[in-house]
């Protein structure tokens, strides 16, 4: 399987992806980053703090851009160079989280395609923003 290359994607080509974000995704990624801010996972502590409850990780959110660059646009054999974000709202448990990409920008020259990243809540606020550059397969 193959992703689209540089010759296949034209501005404006759209990808997304969707998921809820349950307790065990943000438990699951705490475990696998080392990442225990007590924010994400104790609730007693986080009650008390500037978002009054648990938050999902902004890195965990972000990943799901990586899962729309990775599996749908490009696809299969991009490879991620680099991310720029911008944490807009707090994503909770059980929020279902939209990641969208939109290429904006091709260097054909070197192989790279600048996209839009965006994430939306089931609400349709943007929580994350930021732009991402890849090269997508040959």
């Amino acid at each position: 399987m193959k992703g689209k290359t540089i010759s296949e994607i034209v501005i404006g080509d759209k990808a997304s992806f969707q998921k809820t974000i349950t307790e065990t995704d943000v438990y699951l990624y705490a475990g696998i980053t080392g990442d225990l801010n007590p924010a994400h996972i104790n609730e007693s502590y986080s009650k008390e703090s500037f978002f009054k409850g648990r938050i999902v990780h902004g890195m965990l959110t972000s990943g799901l851009i990586s899962a729309v660059l990775g599996t749908q646009l490009p696809g299969p054999g991009t490879i991620y160079l680099s991310q720029e974000l911008r944490f807009h709202a707090p994503v909770r448990f059980s929020d279902t989280i939209v990641a969208e990409v939109e290429a904006i920008e091709i260097i054909a020259e070197k192989n790279r395609v600048k996209f839009n990243t965006i994430c939306k809540n089931q609400n349709d606020e943007v929580v994350l923003s930021g732009t991402a550059f890849v090269m997508p397969p040959k």
